[in-house]
């Protein structure tokens, strides 16, 4: 019954094709919340589409964007952070740094995509409300797009000077960062460059410090544009250079991360037909051990170093005709992970070997606009292939990883999938009410580890949870049947934004106990520690909830706002919960603007997780509350300084979605979840011309 209604609900734009066509723009401002980090002259409070998101000190773009509505903060480490959005996270999210997708390095996501968006490089950040649109890509959830600053084109013949920069200091973490672009732009030319330095010290918590929690980051790079007649030609590259980091959630800490992206575009015409066109390539070449930062193994047996390597192309077209855009898109994949002991040469296992994974999409999207309401339809199609070379291994490991290693090979073969998305828009744009509804179908084929992990280990694509995982091959794609519905309500100085979303998930990707069939497996995973392994298995879910957020300027100089989060994450199959779910939480601040300045104090807080997961093993959590102080002065036209003091009180607590350390020896607990940073001074210059 739920798939007939949603299908009858998408067929219906199909009756609007005689409404004249919208503006070319497929930006629907209505259902995107959008961040502007830099560039401010005035507060945070009038340049973003949320109030509150322009406060965080933590260096990844993550932390930003978990402050939207409907948004959570997955804290894998200082710059390994993930974001949680209605219960999605990982590759369930449309990802994007530039407008750029690209696959991960590392098994275990210690450089998810926000990893390669510091914040003291952000311009904006915009999250797509409900499902994204189809021409995003594949993807279940909300899109997320991190865009890093760049220099613009100018107004006028000549080229003259841009630049913002900015710098920045943390006392948590003694933490610092220096970046931002300079260049020279006219309005046909623009020439730039783009740098940053970051580095942090573990981080202090009440009553000690949060041991292996150091990092340190380099990004630079180069972009061009060039721009006539309405045709605009572009390139961008950049490499991140990762240095050793800690990441006591995991097994390994990162020793390096070396990154290059490369991103050529066109945005023009052919005749009176608006063209878009990119090519895309991200290299990503990644180090790990358990012995450089953290307490080194007792036996030179246990010592690990793991390689690994994802290469991403991709490319895109799309081409409009009215108020219908056609495209395609492509991506092909490959990436390996290799496991080593530096003290036996003979000791290594190919763990994902070789894996090649490709993409062609087409689709289509069209806009209508009638009395004052917009919709678009969106519908696409994907065809997926994945394969892994037969797992290789060396003389020097134990025979049971032998034995299993030949017994994957006899299973192993390449996998297709076909998928298809679309996606239902229908907003208002004016008046003191405007309502908006979302729905969809979306799809997701499993990722290298959910399929090719034939190795039991702890590689679990960010879930830090200290559990060995299994991959499985079979594995059937993700489908959600998804809704939402709000409205925006403005009236006067006040301005309120409800949703209420429903996602049901047919073969939702989680992992199972490992069944009695597959002894072997429980045998090597018992060996490392863990007698119960879980298994990548397909089960049937459900989300929903609500979120919203609330502005209301009270006087023409103080401000008050909040937003308000929260999901329900059940398995169908079976009477239990989804795994890792944020609780109820939220914020709340007041800010006072005077000329040229302004203060503001911020609640921030969490109720407590008793809805957890039992399959999972995972266990509750208390709720929390903390109090921050913000501050932003005009010094000039062209600079700005910002800041203000974190857990003012000096509260100890630790978020339900926060990692659990593994690392033995400091002041966290083994298996504690990782705690917030105790009271912290934060402080940024900005420079803008």
């Amino acid at each position: 019954m739920t798939r007939l209604l949603c299908s009858a609900a998408l067929a219906l734009p199909l009756l609007l094709c005689a409404m004249p066509a919208a503006a070319e723009d497929d930006d629907a401002a209505p259902l995107t919340d959008t961040i502007v980090v830099t560039g401010q002259r005035q507060t945070p409070l009038e340049e973003a589409t949320d109030p509150l998101s322009g406060h965080a000190s933590l260096p990844d773009a993550a932390a930003l964007t978990a402050r939207l509505p409907g948004a959570a903060l997955i804290g894998n480490g200082p710059i390994s952070g993930q974001v949680q959005f209605r219960g999605l996270f990982s590759d369930r999210l449309a990802i994007r740094v530039g407008g750029q997708s690209f696959q991960t390095g590392g098994p275990n996501a210690m450089d998810p995509p926000l990893h390669y968006a510091p914040a003291i490089l952000l311009d904006t950040i915009k999250v797509s409300r409900g499902a994204a649109p189809v021409s995003e890509g594949p993807g279940m959830g909300a899109m997320v797009d991190a865009r890093l600053k760049s220099v613009r084109f100018g107004s006028g013949t000549e080229l003259a000077p841009q630049a913002s920069l900015a710098a920045s200091y943390r006392s948590a973490d003694q933490g610092y960062a220096a970046g931002g672009v300079a260049g020279l732009a006219s309005e046909r030319l623009r020439l730039g460059v783009i740098a940053s330095w970051e580095q942090g010290s573990d981080y202090r918590i009440p009553g000690g410090h949060a041991r292996d929690t150091g990092y340190e980051r380099l990004t630079y790079g180069l972009s061009a544009g060039f721009r006539s007649q309405g045709q605009t030609l572009s390139l961008d590259l950049r490499r991140q250079e990762t240095g050793p980091s800690g990441n006591p959630p995991y097994a390994m800490d990162i020793d390096y991360f070396h990154t290059d992206f490369a991103r050529l575009g066109f945005d023009g015409r052919i005749g009176a037909l608006p063209l878009a066109l990119e090519l895309g390539y991200v290299d990503v070449r990644h180090g790990m051990d358990n012995f450089s930062l953290r307490p080194a193994p007792t036996s030179a047996a246990q010592y690990r170093y793991s390689y690994a390597e994802a290469q991403t192309m991709t490319a895109r077209a799309r081409i409009g005709i009215g108020p219908l855009a056609l495209g395609a898109d492509l991506a092909q994949v490959d990436r390996t992970v290799t496991i080593s002991n530096p003290n036996n040469p003979a000791f290594f296992i190919a763990s994902l070997d070789r894996i090649e994974q490709s993409r062609l999409g087409l689709f289509a999207e069209a806009r209508f606009d009638r009395a004052g309401w917009q919709a678009d339809l969106g519908l696409r199609i994907d065809w997926h292939r994945a394969q892994m070379a037969n797992p290789a291994v060396g003389s020097g490991v134990p025979a049971m990883i032998v034995n299993l290693a030949n017994q994957t090979a006899l299973g192993n073969a390449p996998r297709r999938d076909t998928t298809w998305d679309a996606v239902l828009r229908v907003w208002r744009e004016d008046g003191a009410l405007r309502p908006r509804l979302v729905l969809s179908r979306k799809s997701r084929v499993p990722n290298a580890v959910e399929r090719f992990s034939w190795l039991p280990t702890e590689a679990s694509g960010g879930l830090a949870d200290g559990n060995i995982y299994i991959g499985r091959q079979t594995l059937r794609p993700e489908v959600a049947w998804a809704a939402e519905a709000g409205v925006d309500v403005i009236v006067g100085g006040v301005s309120l934004r409800p949703s209420l979303f429903y996602r049901r998930v047919d073969h939702y990707i989680q992992g199972g106990p490992v069944p009695a069939s597959m002894p072997l497996q429980i045998a090597i995973a018992t060996m490392n520690g863990d007698s119960t392994p879980l298994i990548a298995s397909n089960v049937d879910a459900e989300l929903y909830g609500f979120d919203a957020d609330l502005g209301w300027q009270i006087l023409p100089q103080l401000r008050f706002d909040a937003t308000v989060s929260y999901v329900r994450g059940q398995r169908r199959d079976l009477a239990d919960n989804l795994y890792r779910i944020a609780p109820l939480n939220g914020r709340v601040a007041l800010a006072w603007q005077g000329t040229g300045w302004s203060l503001s104090g911020e609640l921030v807080g969490a109720a407590a997780q008793r809805k957890v997961s039992a399959t999972n093993g995972e266990a509750p959590s208390s709720g929390w509350v903390s109090a921050n102080l913000w501050f932003g002065l005009d010094l000039g036209k062209t600079v700005q300084l910002s800041g203000g003091i974190e857990n003012l009180f000096d509260r100890r607590y630790a978020d339900h979605l926060a990692g659990r350390n593994r690392v033995p020896g400091g002041d966290v607990g083994l298996g504690e979840r990782l705690p917030a940073a105790g009271r912290s001074l934060f402080v940024r210059l900005g420079l803008d011309f």
